[in-house]
C-alpha cells in the first residue's frame, strides 16, 4: 500500500472504531508487522491536525488511539448537547472513584473507612457505568472483593494510563472539566446510602 494510502487508512480506522483503537489492532487490520511505520503516521496526523487548527484531534486515550473534538471548542459542544440527558458522576461517585483510582486495589470496606460513609449506593453506581470492576479476593477472613479501575475510566476522563492522574485533591476539579468538555449535564443522583447492594461480602 502507498504511504498516503496507508496513512489515510490509519485515519479511517481511527476515525471508525467506536472505542480507541490500539497499535496492534491497526497492525493486525492492515497487515503491517512493525511498530514504527504506525507511530509515524498517527504522530503525523496528530501534527497536521494541529497546524491546521481543525476541529477534531487525534489522541492517546487508554492504550489506544481516538479523534476527540479540540477542547477549545467545548463551549460549543456543551450548547449543542445542552439538552442531552446523561449522567454527570456525583460529588460523592467523584469522591470513591479518586479513592479507587489512587489506592486500588482495595476493599470495599477501606474505601468506607477512608470516606467515613456507606458506599453502597456509590459502588452499585461506578459498577454498572463501568468505571470500576472487582479485580480479586483480598486475602483476609472473609476474603473480600478488592476493587480497581477499568480501561472505561481511563476513556471517560481522556487519559492514556492511570500515571497521567493528577494529584489526588485536583481529581474532583479535572473530571469535572472533563465532563462538562464532553457536554454532560448534570442530574441528581440517588442518596448514596440508598443503595442495597451487599459488595464485598463472602460470595
Amino acid at each position: 500500500m502507498e504511504e498516503n494510502n496507508l496513512k489515510s487508512a490509519v485515519e479511517a480506522l481511527i476515525f471508525a472504531s467506536e472505542k480507541p483503537i490500539t497499535l496492534e489492532q491497526i497492525k493486525k487490520v492492515l497487515g503491517i508487522p512493525d511498530n514504527t511505520t504506525i507511530n509515524k503516521i498517527v504522530d503525523d496526523l496528530k501534527i497536521e491536525y494541529e497546524n491546521q487548527n481543525r476541529g477534531i484531534r487525534v489522541v492517546e486515550i487508554a492504550g489506544g488511539f481516538q479523534m476527540s473534538t479540540a477542547s477549545i471548542f467545548a463551549p460549543f459542544l456543551k450548547k449543542l448537547f445542552k439538552n442531552r440527558y446523561t449522567e454527570r458522576l456525583s460529588k460523592q461517585a467523584l469522591e470513591s472513584l479518586a479513592i479507587i483510582a489512587y489506592k486500588q486495589p482495595l476493599t470495599k470496606a477501606e474505601i468506607e473507612s477512608l470516606r467515613n460513609v456507606n458506599v453502597d449506593g456509590v459502588m452499585k453506581s461506578l459498577l454498572d457505568k463501568n468505571l470500576i470492576r472487582i479485580c480479586g479476593r483480598k486475602k483476609v477472613p472473609g476474603r473480600p472483593f478488592v476493587f480497581g479501575t477499568t480501561r472505561e475510566f481511563l476513556e471517560h476522563f481522556g487519559l492514556k494510563s492511570l500515571q497521567e492522574l493528577p494529584k489526588i485533591e485536583d481529581f474532583t476539579v479535572m473530571a469535572q472539566k472533563k465532563e462538562e468538555e464532553a457536554g454532560i449535564e448534570p442530574i441528581e443522583e440517588a442518596l448514596e446510602s440508598g443503595g442495597q447492594n451487599e459488595l464485598g461480602q463472602t460470595a
